[in-house]
């Protein structure tokens, strides 16, 4: 199908630039003397949500609203079902309850947020700056926590170690500062590219099938997106880094909402199409809600949670697609 190769092609340009963008950025920060704790809770956390913005930011901008905000959606859907879903069958992730309690409900919290504007004002740029300010209030409070070193580490910087263990070795504090910013450079290009091949193959995608363009973002985009998530959670749990795995996704899900959607929005203002106001908002919400039961009922989630959890992804996609 002519649709699947800009499709494919735009993936894998969001994945290859996304990492050449924080690896750019990050050596650069680095020799610029950034703390590392910031560097890994802001440039190396925000690395894999790379592709999830531009897609967003390009749909926005190119008045697709159904991929815009059906990727974000459909990628914290995607995170918590198939993701934590085949973490758990792979090795029983292991749950902090100092961090269930206060990530777990961050990220339950942006949901109702979200579906709260979804169903009121709309994703505007008021919406857009009041999520940004959520996202940076966060963060700082990482930073607070991870230095004063108490009850354990947050979401974000379990987020940026499963980046960092993929990546091993791959960053200096010497040398010149014209390597990395031709790094990150070449990074934010491939990633604008990326985007722009990805949203528009969908586009063209979803008037071939006859299918609406949230549909395709809730789902193709969505996933491809959310690769990135997946290699690192599933690295994480080959480690048995169970805690890491699931500080990843709950990490990537509060990004995406209060980061990605709050920019977008901040930047062109969206409509939230009406089938994710009225069912796959819910549903995000739903199961955000249910990974915190799994997770507080014995502080783990075994293989048997990760099957339900992988049955629900496949009962959703069956559901959402039209036969």
């Amino acid at each position: 199908m002519e649709d699947a190769l800009p499709i494919l092609g735009g993936l894998v340009l969001l994945v290859l630039g996304g990492d050449l963008l924080v690896r750019g950025a990050v050596r650069f920060a680095e020799r610029m003397g950034v703390s590392p704790l910031l560097i890994g809770l802001t440039l190396v956390g925000f690395g894999t949500s790379l592709p999830e913005l531009m897609t967003s930011l390009q749909a926005a901008l190119a008045g697709s609203p159904g991929i815009a905000v059906g990727n974000a959606v459909g990628s914290n859907i995607a995170n918590i079902l198939l993701i934590v879903g085949v973490s758990a069958l792979m090795a029983p992730v292991a749950v902090g309850s100092a961090a269930l309690r206060r990530d777990g409900v961050v990220m339950v919290g942006a949901a109702v947020l979200f579906l709260l504007a979804a169903w009121t004002l709309g994703l505007n740029r008021l919406v857009g700056a009041a999520f940004l300010a959520g996202i940076v209030a966060y963060l700082i409070y990482a930073w607070r926590q991870e230095s004063l070193g108490t009850e354990g580490h947050t979401a974000a910087f379990e987020k940026a170690e499963a980046v960092e263990g993929v990546r091993k070795g791959l960053h200096s504090a010497t040398g010149g500062l014209a390597l990395p910013l031709g790094l990150a450079l070449a990074g934010l290009v491939l990633v604008v590219l990326g985007a722009r091949f990805l949203v528009d193959g969908s586009v063209g995608l979803a008037r071939t099938l006859g299918v609406s363009e949230t549909v395709i973002g809730l789902t193709i985009v969505a996933v491809g997106t959310s690769a990135p998530e997946l290699v690192t959670s599933v690295v994480a749990a080959t480690k048995r880094q169970s805690d890491v795995a699931l500080g990843n996704v709950l990490g990537s899900n509060i990004y995406n909402l209060l980061g990605i959607l709050g920019l977008t929005a901040l930047v062109v203002p969206v409509t939230v199409p009406v089938e994710i106001q009225r069912f796959d908002g819910p549903v995000m919400l739903a199961v955000s809600v249910l990974l915190f039961v799994f997770a507080w009922t014995g502080l783990r989630i075994g293989r048997r949670e990760g099957a339900v959890l992988l049955a629900g992804y496949a009962t959703y996609l069956w559901w959402l697609w039209p036969a």
